[in-house]
């Protein structure tokens, strides 16, 4: 009883009931909200924000963050319009951004791990350098005409249901993410690296090559999205996913994943990522402005930050209370 009592009170099971919760609510009230079209934009929405949240959960769990992920994919969107805009076809084009995306994170995890800067003043400047070389590669064109095949796996669904065809894709590497955190002991020296690294260091955890693996893999899958984003909306611009990185971070320190390390499973961090898709979603479909909707987002980051905090101290505290004596009887 009291081991069920200790789970329930945990925040990714409170964020995985939240986002039941948020379903039922949207499904019963909200008009639209339940067919087969709008559920498929909603997860082709959602799912760029949920491809850059794995290897980010990790990367976090790991103690360390990259905001340049959404410049990585803008970079890697304006380089995929550039090259095909040259002639290229879109089966050498993909590879080479996925390069250039591996690229941008190794330099990212060198930076930070070779000269010991910190990961969040690294990418806030690699944030705005990747952005401009972005606005330099392709200018303020926007190119739109991508083979059609790419363009309906990336936008397309199955049939008339609301399973996108990209879908598939995504629980492969949701799959494997979550093998690699929970069930590897790479994912075990990645939690003891986030709840204390000079630790893990003593215990033989090869911290710098770990980080530097985690930033790269970030860099890869950043650029991944950029492609899937440009094939996704059919336009290949400078600015593809500006913003991005705000709802990737919210999403995954909504799910529990603690922004100091070492705390956090998989499976809150993409309950987080679809209960602020399904949220934006929703809002959306009730006509609320762009700008309401950033807001709403900062209020969860914050409550991201603090949730889990105070879900631990109601933890320790009902912890303490068991394990105190009992108060001896007076004589």
């Amino acid at each position: 009883m009291a081991d069920f009592a200790s789970r329930a009170i945990r925040w990714d099971t409170v964020v995985g009931a939240l986002l039941v919760v948020v379903l039922l609510l949207s499904f019963g009230f909200v008009d639209g909200f339940g067919n087969a079209l709008n559920l498929s934009f909603l997860i082709g929405n959602t799912l760029p924000i949920a491809l850059i949240a794995l290897p980010m959960t990790l990367l976090v769990v790991s103690g360390e963050i990259d905001l340049s992920v959404a410049s990585t994919a803008g970079l890697s969107g304006a380089v995929m319009g550039a090259l095909w805009n040259q002639g290229l076809t879109i089966e050498v084009i993909i590879p080479l951004c996925l390069l250039l995306g591996t690229v941008c994170g190794l330099v990212n995890g060198l930076l930070v791990t070779r000269l010991g800067l910190p990961s969040l003043a690294v990418t806030i400047g690699t944030l705005a350098a990747y952005r401009g070389i972005a606005q330099i590669v392709l200018g303020s064109d926007a190119v739109t005409d991508f083979p059609g095949p790419y363009l309906e796996f990336a936008s397309g669904r199955i049939g008339d249901t609301f399973v996108p065809y990209a879908l598939a894709p995504f629980l492969a590497l949701l799959a494997a993410a979550v093998l690699t955190l929970h069930a590897t002991g790479f994912g075990r020296s990645l939690f003891a690296t986030g709840a204390n690294e000079e630790a893990a260091r003593f215990a033989g955890v090869r911290v710098k090559r770990q980080k530097l693996v985690l930033f790269t893999l970030t860099g890869l899958m950043a650029s991944l999205t950029g492609v899937f984003w440009a094939l996704h909306y059919a336009s290949a611009r400078f600015d593809n996913a500006t913003g991005l990185e705000l709802s990737v971070v919210a999403a995954v320190l909504l799910g529990g994943i603690d922004f100091d390390g070492g705390r956090g499973t998989l499976g809150g961090a993409i309950a987080g990522v679809f209960l602020l898709g399904a949220l934006q979603n929703v809002m959306s479909l009730l006509n609320v402005s762009a700008q309401s909707q950033i807001v709403v987002t900062g209020v969860l980051l914050v409550v991201s930050v603090l949730g889990p905090r105070v879900a631990r101290q109601i933890s320790v505290a009902k912890a303490g209370r068991r394990a105190a004596p009992a108060a001896t009887p007076a004589p």
